[in-house]
């Protein structure tokens, strides 16, 4: 895509969704980061339902250091590989509160020293709980940056640099929003849904999947 085109890529999907935000539910910084931790491998569903009842219980570091791992697992037992998250959940908690004042550091490299914390997540936290203009690439964003030619690349860091560099404003801040919730919805892995993607003109992906039902033309 050119400039013009990733502007009126972009534009579109702002005009369909102004106020992009995450699906996963929170209620302060920790909170998200928390949750963003469990969501490794797991549905933003599934997670919501498992801390619904931890984030009534528990708002803070020292909370979740007064919880307890055991107590954690109860909570967080339907998620995948809980017994590891809740292990990482505990210890960047204990870090929290004894490096950082109980507060989430507002800087990549911080976050990303803590257990369970990679670039991703770090990258999620900063946009969503501190609008940074940051680019978390799932493998949603990964898809839709290589399928549509907006942003491809072999490595999620390629694709998270071309963003960096192609993303013009006013969208920095919600383009990752955008991005995973069309991946998520429209541009889905096994069968995308073109015939109903408004910005499918602009997408370099061939051939466009047909709408349930209708019969494609012939070539």
């Amino acid at each position: 895509m050119n400039k013009g085109q990733i502007f009126d890529f972009f534009s579109r999907l702002a005009e369909a969704n102004p106020a992009p935000v995450t699906e996963l539910e929170y209620g302060n910084a920790y909170q998200l980061l928390v949750a963003v931790t469990l969501s490794a491998q797991a549905t933003d569903v599934g997670v919501n339902k498992a801390t619904r009842a931890l984030f009534r219980e528990v708002e803070t570091p020292q909370q979740m250091v007064d919880l307890g791992e055991d107590a954690l697992k109860q909570h967080i037992k339907t998620i995948g590989l809980f017994n590891t998250k809740a292990k990482n959940v505990i210890a960047l908690s204990e870090i929290l509160v004894r490096d950082f004042g109980g507060e989430v550091p507002q800087d990549r490299d911080a976050l990303t020293t803590l257990p369970g914390v990679g670039r991703k997540t770090a990258n999620v936290v900063l946009n969503t709980a501190f609008g940074q203009e940051t680019f978390a690439v799932d493998t949603h964003i990964f898809r839709v940056g290589n399928r549509t030619g907006l942003a491809p690349g072999k490595t999620v860091l390629a694709v998270e640099d071309k963003l960096e560099k192609r993303v013009p404003q006013p969208f920095r801040r919600d383009a990752h929003h955008w991005l995973i919730l069309h991946g998520r919805y429209v541009c889905k892995a096994r069968k995308p849904e073109c015939w109903r993607c408004i910005v499918s003109d602009l997408c370099r992906f061939k051939p466009k999947t047909p709408e349930p039902g209708s019969v494609a033309k012939a070539a």
